[in-house]
């Protein structure tokens, strides 16, 4: 006779669903993406906590420990947008937290650049906006706020911008990228309209697209057209096409860049 008096009924019964939902704990997530350094950790946490009061003295604390401004901005506040962007991603946090996080970042770069002899690198140009016909600019306002915590220059150029404007405007400022976004499909076809009358001045720039409205398929009907599918994937993007790499490239390594399936 089997004798069951031993057996760990724990092993039948697990809940692995429940473990892995566990780990999607946003302190979890957090926590698993923070500094190492107790110093810049408080300064990311004021950002993925949402505590404007905490980010001025963070901050200070810091540069007064002698941890250089650059590395503040980069392995803190950057950081702490980082882990509000992924939370974003995951759907836990929501635009009024993105939009919060990303004025505690402001205010945390603006102490820090003020030590930086010369100020803050800029890494780049990028124009922004959402088509001509299309008044929907949420997900460029969210893109933007990741692309400027990553360093770079937004000009963004509004809501319902006529393709004429966004030619002009690039063709003046020669960017490292042009991103237009569109959530209804009636506007989209302004952004080949662009790409091409760019082509056709000589200007041939990476053109990004994103938004309800459009979908890889459609980002990639064109010359020069890549596609971002959510806010996130926009820095990375971007930051391979500041490291050269071309259009093409972005295309045929997206998968990779973004994580993409």
């Amino acid at each position: 006779m089997l004798d069951y008096r031993n057996v760990d009924y724990q092993m039948f019964i697990r809940r692995y669903d429940i473990e892995l939902e566990n780990l999607e704990l946003p302190e979890n997530i957090i926590i698993k993406m923070l500094p190492s350094d107790p110093l810049l950790k408080d300064v990311a946490r004021s950002i993925t906590n949402i505590r404007f009061k905490d980010v001025t003295p963070s901050v200070m604390r810091a540069m007064q420990m002698g941890i250089p401004p650059a590395r503040i901005i980069n392995e803190g506040l950057t950081r702490g947008m980082d882990i509000v962007s992924t939370l974003y991603s995951k759907h836990i946090y929501h635009l009024p937290e993105v939009m919060m996080a990303s004025k505690i970042m402001e205010i945390g770069i603006s102490l820090a650049e003020k030590k930086i002899p010369g100020g803050r690198t800029n890494k780049g140009t990028v124009v922004m906006h959402a088509a001509e016909g299309d008044p929907h600019d949420i997900g460029k306002n969210i893109a933007g706020v990741m692309l400027r915590s990553a360093g770079y220059k937004v000009v963004d150029l509004g809501k319902d911008v006529a393709v004429k404007d966004v030619v002009r405007t690039v063709m003046n400022l020669r960017p490292l990228m042009v991103s237009g976004t569109a959530l209804m499909t009636t506007t989209m076809p302004a952004f080949p309209r662009a790409a091409e009358e760019l082509s056709r001045l000589g200007l041939e720039i990476p053109y990004m697209v994103a938004g309800g409205a459009v979908n890889r398929d459609f980002a990639e009907s064109f010359p020069t057209g890549i596609y971002s599918e959510r806010a996130p994937n926009t820095p990375p993007i971007v930051d391979k096409l500041h490291d050269g790499a071309s259009w093409e490239e972005i295309r045929r390594d997206w998968d990779s860049i973004t994580g993409g399936e």
